[in-house]
């Protein structure tokens, strides 16, 4: 008797998932994760199976994906409650792909004036190019947003929350208003990742990840993913085939593992974070600490009411201090790492400046901090953040 392996389903919670969703034993020898299967060409029995198919469902060639990325794009699809999820190369090409598949010359699209950095960049750059108006708009405009759509209006994008200053939007009330026109609402949902928010139950038809980050989870791969609905899955696909996008088989395997242990990773990550986000807020050097998940953030009832837990990113604004005492502080730390991306094991910070970047809303601050929170004993980054504290004062 052949052994059937369980497969997920609409009874299997979002742990189990995690265990389960795109394995296939009994396809590999009893192999427990899908192996690595690089392949360029595919081949058939005859031409009339070659023929057949559909390239973008079925292993037909190796640009489209192999069994390895399927495995990992079922997996997310089922985690975050998409249609289907389609795999690239870097979150910054997922980001790409998605503004690309809904826009053309004459169009207009309105952005979150928080979002990543490369996301406007590309908005102002390459999209003005091709013709296409971006308007930035306040982060906190929710239902409000109405008033700023336009019969070449083609598409909603939101961060929540947003790079670097962390406010929440309230996206059901924003995907309301863009639904009644018939506009689809694009969302970066990197940080709060598909365990903590479910985005399409929330109005969103396209949800972004820099798989690079948590899904990953160990900073040794570059990736992203596209997340839609059924109604705009095959727009996503085609651009992304257009364009000639794909992700490697192996950054697949390596995604899909970590995807394996993303519920404890998480958890720790945000246990850690709100122990030192709470220590932050006591500290004397600090005005502020930019977390949904603490009570006293102006975000806090909009995280509570559609996210089930929080990442580890967080802002801290220091108050009004010299720009080489900050220097000196980052410079003392032993634990935190001075680099770009986060969501790995390891803990990092960046001093970002993010009134260079807003143009709808205007941002003024003390010296602003980002913090990524590893894996790390808290304690330890506590004691390490203390010390820079003492160097901060001694540059003062």
């Amino acid at each position: 008797m052949t052994k059937q392996w369980q497969k997920p389903g609409p009874d299997m919670r979002k742990d189990t998932i995690l265990s389960h969703a795109g394995r296939a034993p009994e396809r590999f020898d009893g192999a427990v994760n899908v192996p690595v299967i690089r392949a360029s060409t595919i081949l058939f029995p005859d031409v009339e199976s070659h023929e057949s198919g559909d390239r973008f469902t079925s292993v037909r060639y190796g640009r489209h994906g192999t069994s390895t990325r399927f495995a990992l794009e079922e997996t997310l699809a089922q985690l975050e409650g998409a249609a289907r999820v389609c795999a690239v190369g870097s979150g910054v090409a997922a980001i790409v792909a998605s503004l690309l598949a809904f826009t053309r010359s004459g169009d207009h699209i309105l952005v979150a004036d928080n979002v990543y950095g490369p996301t406007r960049n590309f908005c102002q750059g390459r999209l003005k190019l091709n013709g296409v108006e971006t308007e930035f708009y306040d982060p906190h405009i929710g239902a409000g947003i109405e008033r700023l759509l336009r019969a070449n209006t083609r598409l909603v994008y939101c961060e929540s929350p947003g790079s670097l200053t962390f406010e929440m939007q309230d996206i059901p009330a924003i995907a309301a208003a863009a639904h009644a026109r018939g506009i689809p609402v694009l969302a970066d949902n990197t940080w709060a990742t598909p365990y903590f928010f479910r985005p399409f139950e929330k109005g969103i038809d396209i949800s972004i990840h820099s798989a690079t980050k948590y899904i990953v989870g160990h900073a040794d791969v570059i990736l992203g993913t596209i997340g839609a609905s059924a109604e705009h899955w095959r727009t996503i696909r085609q651009t992304v085939a257009d364009y000639g996008y794909t992700a490697s088989p192996d950054d697949c395997y390596l995604a899909l593992r970590g995807l394996r242990t993303l519920a404890p990773r998480l958890k720790q990550h945000m246990q850690s974070a709100l122990t030192v986000a709470r220590w932050l807020q006591g500290r004397p050097e600090v005005a502020r600490v930019l977390y949904p998940a603490l009570e006293t953030d102006p975000g806090y009832a909009l995280w509570k009411r559609d996210l089930s837990g929080a990442a580890s990113l967080f802002g801290v604004e220091l108050r009004p201090v010299a720009d080489a005492a900050v220097r000196a502080l980052l410079n003392s730390l032993r634990y935190f790492g001075h680099g770009a991306s986060w969501g790995g094991f390891e803990s990092l910070i960046t001093y970002p400046k993010p009134e260079r970047l807003r143009s709808a809303t205007a941002w003024s601050s003390g010296p602003l901090l980002r913090l990524h929170i590893g894996l790390e004993d808290p304690a330890d980054l506590m004691a390490d953040l203390a010390a820079g504290f003492k160097v901060l004062h001694d540059h003062t």
